[in-house]
């Protein structure tokens, strides 16, 4: 029988190696505006617990097309913050029905500052800061995604 602390060593080594070898998945996303103009992003899908948490963390660049769309397995409150994140990000959340329902602009990195839902959300999409007043995204807007209910 292995002492404790060596179990709990192997564990967590072989816990990390799993985790490290998880990639996420890259699909196309877009967002139909008001007046009908569709924007196009590649998206890395966040679906599982693990990859939420992780989220944009630790990256240092995000390609001014891409993002990342957080989905969660049914609509509830979240929040989210930037905790070890180093790209200022717009953060969109979006409803079951792919409403955009709120918009925080130029989430500030390293801030540990909560940025609730105010509604019932399915999902959250992260975007370079600067993309919704850029691309006049607008509360409202549709998002098109295999996650969201027609």
């Amino acid at each position: 029988m292995l002492p404790r602390p060596i179990v709990f060593f192997t564990i967590l080594l072989f816990s990390s190696c799993a985790f490290a070898d998880q990639k996420e998945t890259v699909e196309n996303l877009q967002i139909i505006k008001a007046d009908g103009e569709r924007l196009h992003y590649h998206i890395e899908l966040a679906d599982t617990d693990y990859s939420r948490r992780k989220g944009l963390m630790h990256r240092r660049s995000l390609a001014p097309d891409h993002g990342m769309l957080l989905a969660y397995p049914k609509p509830e409150m979240v929040a989210i913050w930037m905790k070890n994140t180093h790209i200022p990000l717009d953060i969109i959340y979006i409803n079951r029905r792919g409403e955009i329902t709120q918009i925080n602009t130029a989430a500030i990195p390293h801030d540990l500052t909560a940025l609730p839902s105010h509604t019932p959300t399915l999902a959250v999409l992260e975007l370079n800061a600067g993309e919704v007043e850029r691309q006049d995204i607008k509360v409202g807007d549709k998002v098109i995604h295999p996650i969201f209910a027609d």
